[in-house]
Order: structure tokens, then C-alpha cells, then sequence
């Protein structure tokens, strides 16, 4: 892609739009189209700043195109000029912020800080099977197959570069700090936060965000506090909260840990704004009906597990929409669940609600006895595809390369442990609009 200066016209400020000219030259890898329509003035194409555009609208800064529907903002080039702290300075501030995702897996987070307008130019996880993925949905952004107790402080800035805002992302493996790992003394993985914490302390990114489990405040209490301590001695501000996810516009109950810090100055996590919450029946209440065992041979990932003939007949038992083993006859009742310490976990085995968000993805929930996991009406449990619509991956998601046989465990483990992109998408927003509040262009 390629503006020259000329193609802009009059209207704007000559000292800034080399500026807007130089960043939308350079920001190809997340894809922003622009084209001089030489009739109407300048257009702009680009998903991450829908939202931006709206504002823009709505306050009269830009009009809104009659045809092509897929090029649907037009600034006016007399409008120019009135745009450069509004949608022109988010375009700037696009080229300006670079991250790096650790902890990346098949890029959750990845994909929605790019979607909100975040270069992320790398990943880096231990998991092998993640880098297709990553790299086929993230043109440039390269994956690093490394562990983070081996990465350090060097490796994260030679990738940043000459980078003017340094956003530092640590999503680390919850299992050390989920209930479901009650009993174990300590996890294998429970001293990454401490490797984290260490990159932040010698590299001094502008930006940091790091997610995990609700539980984390209390099962990871001590470095937890050793995590805030030493980005107080850094000098950051921070804020951090336990955040619903489907407040944040992804269809499933899912509460997480988020915190955002940051050296430029007082930062605020995003509040969520969805009054109305996403639904299992808006999500995937469109999908080909599929049998226990069968797959749709359009899409590899809408394929659902095979099950025990007593599986099937406990399924077939449980009342569509939101039913639970209560209906069962006994006979039905594995012996754990005839006990009085069983008899509280009444959401295994369960369907989802149509008209709920749905319960929390895990990495097993392609199995009806790991949770509430059966499908509304169908008798079957979810498949991966409805698995990864609930996380907010989009349906076009690559996963696993064409033409290779599909590693279900592999995917259900991206999928679980993903950060949904429409959470990410909400973290890149609110770090873009910190950013733009802390660093004016000079």
C-alpha cells in the first residue's frame, strides 16, 4: 500500500498528515485500507476502528457512504482538518503501540488486541501445536516456540525494536490457581507469574496486561502481592479487578482476573458495556445439526464426541434447555452422584441454556460429563466449532492445518485455555485510548 501526499488534497494539516501518511504506509500487517476516492474524499476500511468511525458519525465528522456497502466511511476532504484528534490520531497511535503476547497459545488475546488496533508483532508460548494457528490468523505477527523461564529481557527488546510504546502482555497458565486443582500443593506451572514478573522488571514496558482465574487473588495471594510490588517499584499505575466476560461481549459466563499497568500515567481497566448479554442461541443457535460422533462435512471442528450407549440414555433423559441430571431415573445416577457429597454438582451432565450466555469453556468441554456441556435440544455434548464461537473466536479461525487429521485434544486445550478475542479486543481499545491521553503527537 501506497498514499502518496499529493493524493490527499487540500483541507488537512499539512504538518500532520505526513505523519497519518507514514503510519498508514506502515500498518499493512493489521490490515488498514485506504484509498483516495478522488469524487468524494478519503475512505477508510478497517474493522478495529468501526467504533471510532460510529463516534465519528454520530458527531458529524464524517458521512457515511450511500455504496460500496463494504466501504462504508467517507471523510470529506474539507473534514480533514477536524479529524486529527479523532479517527486520524487513533490511525496514528496504530503505528505507535507494539506488543508482544507471552503466554500466547493459539492467540486469543492476540487476535483482539490487533482487532482493537494494537500491533502485536509477536507471540511466545511452549506449546508447539499453537504456532500454526497464531501465525495463519496473524499474518505478522511471528510465533516464538520458547519457554518463558528460557526467554529474556534481551529477546523481548530485540523484538521491540525502536518501538515508542512497549505493550507487555502475560496471560500465564491458570491451572496453578483454578479450583479445579484443589488438593494439589503445587502446580507445575505456579512460578511463571514470578518469570513475568521478572521480563517486566528489566525491560520497563510503557504497557502491561496480564489475565487469569478469579482465583488468583487468593490461591496465588504471595506472588501476587510480589507481582504488584515490583511494578510499584517501576513506577506504574495500575488497576485490576475480577472482570464477567459477557459483559465484555463474549456469550459465556466467564469470570477472570484482568489487570492493565501502566508507566505513562493513571490507567483504568475497560468497564463492561454489553446491556444485553450474547446467548448460546445467538451464537450457535445457527449451526448443521450434528449426531454424537459425527462431524459436518463442511466444518472438520463442528464434529461431537462419541458416547457410552449409558451416556446417551442419560443425555436423552435430560430436559432440553437447561436440564439437569434431577430428571434421571436412579438407574441412570453414576454411583458418586448417589452420595450425599455428590449430590451438589448438579450441573454435570447438564444442557446449556438457549437464552444464556453459557457456562465456562474448559479445555475438556467437548466431554458431557466435565460440566454443563450438552447441547440445548440436541443429545449430544458441544463441539469444538460451538466451543470456540462461545470463547468469541470468529468462525473463520484456523485452528489446525487443511488436510492434516484434526488433534481434538490439541484444539480443545487452544480453545480452553484462549483468552476470548472479545475481551482482548476491549483491553486494545482501552490501551489505545490511555495511550492517545499520554502521548500527544509532537
Amino acid at each position: 500500500m501506497n498514499i502518496s501526499e499529493q493524493s490527499l488534497v487540500t483541507g488537512g494539516d499539512d504538518h500532520f498528515l505526513p505523519k497519518l501518511i507514514t503510519a498508514i504506509n506502515q500498518a499493512t500487517r493489521i490490515d488498514i485500507a485506504v484509498s483516495f476516492i478522488r469524487s468524494s474524499g478519503l475512505e477508510l476500511i478497517k474493522p478495529a476502528l468501526e467504533d471510532a468511525l460510529e463516534a465519528d458519525v454520530k458527531s458529524g465528522l464524517l458521512q457515511v457512504a450511500t455504496s460500496p456497502k463494504s466501504n462504508p466511511y467517507v471523510i470529506q476532504p474539507s473534514r480533514l482538518k477536524t479529524l486529527t484528534l479523532s479517527t486520524n490520531f487513533k490511525l496514528f497511535m496504530l503505528d505507535q503501540i507494539i506488543a508482544i503476547d507471552l503466554f500466547c497459545g493459539a492467540g486469543g488475546l492476540t487476535h483482539g488486541l490487533i482487532n482493537a488496533g494494537v500491533k502485536v508483532i509477536a507471540g511466545i508460548d511452549i506449546d508447539g501445536e499453537s504456532k500454526y494457528p497464531y501465525e495463519k490468523n496473524h499474518p505478522g505477527s511471528k510465533f516464538i516456540h520458547k519457554c518463558i523461564t528460557k526467554t529474556t529481557a534481551n529477546d523481548l527488546n530485540k523484538i521491540f525494536g525502536k518501538a515508542k510504546v512497549r505493550l507487555l502482555a502475560g496471560c500465564c497458565p491458570c491451572q496453578p490457581f483454578s479450583k479445579l486443582t484443589n488438593g494439589k500443593k503445587k502446580h507445575a506451572d505456579f512460578d511463571l507469574i514470578s518469570h513475568f514478573t521478572r521480563l517486566i522488571k528489566s525491560v520497563e514496558p510503557e504497557i502491561v496486561i496480564m489475565e487469569n482465574v478469579p482465583e488468583l487473588p487468593q490461591k496465588g495471594e504471595i506472588l501476587l502481592h510480589r507481582f504488584l510490588h515490583a511494578l510499584k517499584q517501576k513506577k506504574y499505575e495500575f488497576d485490576f479487578k475480577i472482570v464477567n466476560c459477557e459483559e465484555y461481549g463474549v456469550p459465556q459466563a466467564r469470570r477472570r482476573f484482568a489487570l492493565v499497568a501502566s508507566r505513562m500515567g493513571k490507567i483504568k481497566l475497560p468497564k463492561g458495556g454489553c446491556k444485553k448479554f450474547k446467548t448460546v442461541r445467538s451464537t450457535i443457535g445457527k449451526l448443521k445439526p450434528v449426531d454424537v460422533g459425527k462431524e459436518d462435512p463442511k466444518d472438520p471442528l463442528h464434529v461431537a464426541a462419541q458416547l457410552s450407549a449409558m451416556n446417551i440414555k442419560r443425555i436423552q433423559h435430560t430436559p432440553h434447555d437447561g436440564g439437569s441430571r434431577k430428571s434421571w431415573p436412579d438407574e441412570l445416577l453414576p454411583p458418586c452422584y448417589k452420595k450425599e457429597s455428590g449430590r451438589k454438582y448438579t450441573s454435570i451432565y447438564g444442557r446449556m441454556w438457549w437464552d444464556r450466555p453459557s457456562p465456562t469453556i474448559t479445555t475438556l468441554c467437548m466431554g458431557l460429563g466435565n460440566g454443563r456441556f450438552g447441547h440445548p435440544e440436541q443429545d449430544r455434548a458441544m463441539t469444538l466449532r460451538e466451543a470456540a464461537l462461545l470463547q468469541s473466536f470468529p468462525k473463520k479461525y484456523k485452528f489446525y492445518k487443511p488436510g492434516e487429521i484434526l488433534n481434538r485434544s490439541a484444539v480443545g486445550r487452544m480453545i480452553g485455555n484462549a483468552v476470548p478475542p472479545a475481551l482482548g479486543k476491549s483491553l486494545g481499545k482501552a490501551i489505545i485510548k490511555h495511550v492517545s491521553e499520554h502521548s500527544p503527537i509532537k
